[in-house]
């Protein structure tokens, strides 16, 4: 017992330090892509994202994924970038699989290693917020499947808290594959429309 203990604190530390990490790299990268002028302007930031060729989608569907489990940045400015880099149509395309992979892996994360594991990854004002929705039992998976449908729900923490409850795996990713396409097709237009402006 005490030995699992400690292997959840060990794992615990290396995912709050990936997410330090991250955000460091995050920063960084903001320092140089502004050196370089890659966010100066719309076909800047294309121009440099079509360097990686082939792999820019692959990259960007990671990124989409990582970001679900550990939050480095807004899941919408992700969103809303894709869409501008590859397009309306591949940039939603790459959204989804990205996000719904990411929604499943925390799902499956919090299932295997517990409440203590989901409390490391979000706030404790979040947890605390959303914790009550553990006690509906039943009323839990048509709140959460309507909370996935709506944009403006934590849907990140959601999943991690699906993974605390007795809903099925299966159930769980027809809920992320029905419900995800209406919020994403929002944050994606929305943000994407800012981030123009922004842009410019």
């Amino acid at each position: 017992m005490e030995a699992e203990r400690k292997q959840k604190g060990k794992q615990f530390q290396w995912m709050n330090f990936s997410t330090i990490l991250g955000m460091a790299l995050i920063v960084l990268f903001c320092i140089y892509g502004y050196q370089l002028g890659i966010f100066s302007s719309l076909e800047a930031l294309q121009e440099y994202m079509a360097r990686f060729g082939i792999w820019a989608p692959l990259i960007f569907v990671i990124i989409q994924a990582v970001q679900v489990v550990i939050p480095i940045l807004p899941g919408a400015i992700g969103c809303a970038a894709g869409v501008l880099v590859f397009g309306p149509m591949a940039g939603f395309a790459y959204n989804y699989i990205g996000i719904c992979a990411g929604s499943v892996a925390a799902f499956l994360l919090s299932r295997r290693y517990g409440r203590d594991f989901v409390k490391r990854m979000v706030s404790d004002k979040a947890y605390e917020k959303y914790a009550g929705w553990l006690e509906q039992k039943d009323r839990f998976d048509k709140m959460f499947a309507v909370a996935i449908f709506l944009p403006v729900a934590p849907d990140d923490l959601l999943c991690y808290l699906a993974g605390l409850t007795r809903m099925k795996v299966r159930k769980f990713i027809w809920i992320i594959l029905l419900g995800k396409p209406a919020a994403l097709l929002l944050y994606s237009m929305g943000m994407s429309e800012g981030l123009k402006l922004f842009l410019k």
